[in-house]
Order: structure tokens, then sequence, then C-alpha cells
């Protein structure tokens, strides 16, 4: 998961959607650690102002989802990139397509 820009790991719900309020357009996306769920993540949408939170987990298998809406079809990938790709398409189960990405700040720790 480190290897994807748009992980910003264990910020608090609040920090994350600080962030994507920052953002300030639909479709801003990022994944943070849940904060109640050890080793699951959370895929957090900016969508008319409001923020929706989807739970991402891997299964045992190794597979990756994503909780969409209720009724849709769970859906499984191989790769974490895969999901997010597939998540960029209207019409998936999610308030918004991802069309966004709220990056982590790479560059000051190496300032540090």
């Amino acid at each position: 998961m480190e290897n994807i820009l748009v992980y910003h790991g264990k910020i608090s719900r609040e920090d994350g959607e600080k962030l994507l309020c920052e953002a300030g357009k639909d479709g801003s996306y990022l994944i943070r650690d849940s904060e109640t769920k050890p080793g699951v993540y959370c895929l957090c949408v900016l969508h008319k102002d409001a923020i929706y939170t989807y739970r991402v987990s891997k299964t045992s298998t190794g597979s990756w989802s994503a909780e969409a809406a209720p009724g849709v079809h769970k859906r499984m990938f191989r790769k974490i990139q895969n999901l997010i790709s597939a998540y960029t398409k209207p019409g998936q189960g999610i308030a918004t397509h991802l069309q966004y990405p709220v990056q982590r700040n790479t560059h000051h720790k190496a300032q540090d």
C-alpha cells in the first residue's frame, strides 16, 4: 500500500476530510487506515460538500474489495491499483467516480 500515492496511512477521519475539503472538487479522493478496524482501509470521496467513506479490505486469498452501496455486486480485484482504476469510471455504486487523487506529501519527510 505504501507505493500508492493516494494512501495517507494512519491519518484521522477528520484529517482526511480536511484534505478532501481543501481539494474542493467533486471526485477528489484518498485512502487512509480505518480508525476502528485494524487491517482495513477507507476510500474517502468528496461529493457535493459531503465525504463518503467506503471500507476497502484485502481478503484471505489476497484479493481487494470495497464496500459499495447496498445491493451493488461486490467486486474483487487482484491489486489495489485495479480497484482504484475501476472506480474512476462512473456508475460503480459509489457516490461519484474517482477523479482527483489527493496525494500524500512525500517530500516533507526528506527535509527533516
